[in-house]
């Protein structure tokens, strides 16, 4: 009897791994150098002091705040990477090389859309507030990253193709976000009720329509 040999073909999560590792450098970095910050960073849905705190003057370039952005931006890639894979696994082959596309096409998205908002608000002469705004949600989006870490861990190793990691993951991410947002509205209501027009035009043109953008070019 003469036995055939069968090529078999296994996926490799080199590329996967690598993102966790560097993920975890990140983390450790801001634990260990920034630990009384990263305590209240914990606890940010929950206690508004980590905003409160550290919502300073040079804020968008602190060595804590760059590091959890670099983690977010790593989980991110991998999060839309692996839920691509989850939800349209005929359209898409989720490898490396997705990932890196992602990155690509995310900093192009958060790079201009950055140069436009500071753009935006040196025009209207609000750079101040505009940062402070920036930084509350950029800090809230860094502390969803962390579901998205740990949807990431289940996704890639654990519960693979699973929609319900993966619609669990999205609403309670969506959720830590609109937290954000609602705070924002709270603390500058008073700013945003005499200026009305202006924080519309920032909503339609910074916010919205780069999404609307990005979604049209998607369907092309």
């Amino acid at each position: 009897m003469r036995m055939e040999a069968l090529e078999r073909t296994l996926a490799s999560n080199d590329w996967i791994t690598a993102v966790f590792l560097l993920s975890l450098l990140c983390l450790v970095f801001a634990r260990a150098f920034f630990f009384s910050r990263f305590q209240n960073f914990i606890i940010l849905p929950f206690n508004n002091k980590y905003i409160f705190l550290y919502n300073k003057k040079g804020r968008l370039l602190h060595g804590f705040h760059l590091a959890l952005t670099l983690f977010m931006f790593l989980n991110l890639c991998l999060y839309l990477t692996l839920v691509a894979g989850v939800l349209l696994p005929a359209e898409t082959q989720t490898n490396g090389g997705f990932l890196l596309v992602t990155g690509l096409v995310l900093l192009l998205f958060f790079g201009g859309k950055l140069l436009l908002q500071f753009a935006g608000g040196a025009v209207m002469e609000f750079s101040g507030l505009l940062a402070s705004i920036i930084f509350k949600k950029m800090t809230y989006l860094n502390y969803s990253a962390l579901l998205m870490f740990v949807a990431n861990l289940l996704l890639g190793y654990v519960l693979r193709d699973s929609k319900i990691v993966v619609f669990t993951s999205l609403i309670l991410i969506f959720a830590i976000n609109l937290i954000g947002w609602v705070g924002i509205l709270k603390i500058h209501q008073k700013l945003i009720a005499s200026n009305v027009f202006y924080f519309i035009l920032y909503l339609c043109t910074l916010e919205i329509a780069p999404f609307l953008i990005i979604s049209n070019l998607l369907k092309d």
